[in-house]
């Protein structure tokens, strides 16, 4: 066989293999359609019912709030009115403008300057001395 005669062969396969298939295909039947029942409707009504429930819960909530507030507000006010009831006016007194100020001099004696001793090696607090800087300096570049 050549191959011409190969491939008309297996074409000839193929067609025949595609008639039978679309031979066994049966026939639709003609049906009627059925009767549906969309439930939109009732969902509808459901979600109406949803939605209302929560708009009555956010309204309580929001009138409670408003009565708590109103409340702490009330308990504040009273508690402010009992605090001024009891706090007793401390005002300083008037000055006598008849009398004028004249202010004394002080007996004490004046306070005498003294020179500060930054590098004194008789100080009682080493660690004072030793973190001087001049001291350390000192210690490094003179005696070196």
């Amino acid at each position: 066989m050549t191959k011409v005669e190969h491939k008309d062969r297996a074409h000839d396969k193929t067609k025949a293999a595609a008639a039978k298939n679309v031979a066994k295909a049966p026939a639709k039947e003609n049906k009627k359609p059925l009767a549906f029942k969309l439930h939109s409707g009732e969902r509808a009504v459901k979600r109406a019912m949803f939605n209302y429930s929560v708009a009555t819960n956010y309204y309580i909530t929001k009138l409670q709030k408003k009565q708590e507030e109103k409340l702490q507000k009330m308990i504040e006010e009273e508690e402010i009115r009992m605090l001024r009831k009891e706090m007793v006016p401390k005002a300083q007194l008037m000055p006598f403008f008849d009398r004028p100020f004249l202010p004394q001099r002080s007996s004490r004696p004046l306070t005498m300057p003294k020179e500060p001793s930054f590098g004194n090696v008789n100080s009682t607090c080493w660690t004072c001395v030793f973190n001087n800087q001049y001291y350390l300096y000192h210690i490094h570049h003179v005696h070196a």
